[in-house]
């Protein structure tokens, strides 16, 4: 295979299994959607993301070396902080961000961006080696579980902000930071089970992982509810 289709299917196998999964989480708002030009570029800061946060995962690896907890936990308040800032600076702060479930949808938006260019270097790998299995394999295993959990965690963070959208600041200051600490806390959990569990215990994992999807979608339904207070949260 040559790098040029290495390249190619690499990114089509990250892209386009993120890209069913917005399909998904975009058609619980078929009623109002968002802009498909804005959508895009939170899609692409999400991509985006993965690059710039490289770096600072190498430098917590290289101060705490091994898989324990301290490193997890830093990966996980990378990741999810840059994921938070790509939605942020995208979308979060302009006129298209205008009711509680847009929120909710560019947090899940961003994190689907970060899984496509993620997914897509965990399957270059095996590609190099000609491992079709392999990369298959890894791919299959990244959509039903990493995948999910990045929209899991990056949801959890959405609904924070979703339920703070019509408080005062300081309120929507405290949200955010409730938000983002359960996020990084799924995100490390889910981190570490995976890594010490094995056969019908990854299963486990994994089926956790689809009820917290299940129980996001039930809360998805309950955001796109939320009505404009008749007076502002002031306080």
């Amino acid at each position: 295979m040559s790098s040029t289709s290495t390249v190619v299917y690499s990114l089509l196998g990250g892209i386009i299994p993120a890209l069913v999964w917005l399909a998904f989480w975009l058609r619980e708002d078929s009623k109002r959607p968002e802009p498909k030009g804005r959508l895009i570029e939170t899609f692409l800061a999400g991509m985006l993301a993965v690059i710039l946060v490289l770096p600072f995962q190498k430098f917590v690896a290289g101060k705490f070396p091994g898989f324990g907890i301290v490193t997890f936990g830093l990966w996980a308040l990378l990741e999810e902080g840059f994921k938070y800032l790509a939605a942020h600076f995208t979308a979060l702060t302009s006129i298209d961000d205008d009711e509680p479930v847009d929120t909710l949808i560019y947090m899940i938006t961003a994190a689907l961006g970060f899984v496509a260019l993620e997914n897509t270097l965990f399957i270059w790998n095996p590609l190099l080696s000609q491992d079709i299995i392999g990369a298959v394999s890894t791919g299959s295993m990244r959509f039903i579980g990493a995948s999910l959990l990045h929209v899991v965690a990056s949801g959890v963070m959405g609904l924070s902000l979703a339920a703070s959208f019509y408080k005062s600041r300081p309120k929507k200051m405290l949200y955010g930071l409730v938000g983002i600490t359960l996020a990084i806390a799924i995100h490390t959990t889910f981190n570490l089970f995976i890594l010490h569990t094995r056969g019908s215990e990854s299963l486990g994992v994994f089926a956790t992982v689809w009820i917290a999807a299940a129980l996001l979608l039930f809360l998805f339904e309950k955001v796109k509810a939320i009505a404009r207070p008749r007076r502002p949260d002031i306080i």
